[in-house]
């Protein structure tokens, strides 16, 4: 019996062990999780340089994602334009380069200009050299053309790591996420895009889109549905507090 009984004890603590090591683990992971919505890489969510919303925004920020589609930016900065209120568009320099104009015409619009890498590549798994030589150059085009310094980096797919925050950190600039994906560059659904974009929507979010046929389409609802409900649509660094 007593063989039994100091058998059940040892048992019990080893299941106890095991449970506070597999808590530990469970909160050291959820405490380095970057992104959990694309690839999830390693980056500490204490970093004062990382942004997923506005904890005391007054508004709502549109961020639009653009390599592609210029015709469309340009339909969205008339309807931008039509509302009267500002957005953030995170532009690659690959596309900047070929389309200086537009880049020059978002930031005359009142629009704020923003670094999204200039080859669309995977900054999760890049070292922190590599993130600063695939950054820097977007930065200094942007900076170049609008005349204005550049203050934020989107990482494309939201793809990031530790070494991408020191980077961003050593050329001062803030790495902005987002609080809603409306994923808009693969469903084809403008009303699935309103939905993702409107439901529940309070200040301080950051809402990511791109310039496709159907956030063309949406955008109009969208923005009604932000003035209906007592919202504002504003820039990310405005958002921020700047």
């Amino acid at each position: 019996m007593v063989i039994s009984f100091r058998g059940k004890l040892l048992k019990s603590k080893l299941i106890t062990v095991f449970t506070n090591l597999v808590l530990v683990a469970v909160v050291l992971a959820v405490s380095f999780v970057g992104y959990l919505g694309g690839n999830t890489v390693a980056a500490s969510n204490e970093n004062s340089n990382l942004f997923y919303c506005a904890e005391n925004g007054e508004g709502v920020s549109l961020m639009f994602n653009v390599y592609e589609h210029t015709d469309n930016v340009n339909k969205i900065m008339d309807i931008l334009d039509e509302y009267g209120v500002k957005s953030t568009f995170f532009i690659g320099g690959s596309w900047a380069d070929d389309n200086v104009d537009c880049v020059r015409d978002i930031f005359r619009r009142g629009h704020e200009v923003a670094s999204h890498g200039y080859f669309h590549k995977d900054h999760s798994a890049m070292s922190e050299e590599a993130n600063i030589e695939e950054i820097r150059p977007s930065v200094k085009l942007l900076n170049m053309i609008c005349n204005t310094k550049i203050k934020l980096f989107a990482p494309p797919s939201g793809a990031f790591c530790e070494a991408t925050l020191n980077a961003c950190t050593s050329m001062g600039l803030r790495v902005i996420m987002w609080t809603r994906d409306t994923i808009d560059w693969r469903d084809k659904d403008a009303g699935l895009i309103y939905t993702r974009a409107t439901k529940n929507l309070k200040a301080g979010e950051f809402v990511l889109m791109h310039p496709t046929d159907c956030t063309v389409e949406a955008l109009p609802k969208i923005l009604d549905y932000i003035r209906e409900n007592g919202l504002s649509s504003v820039t990310v660094s405005y958002n921020l507090g700047e």
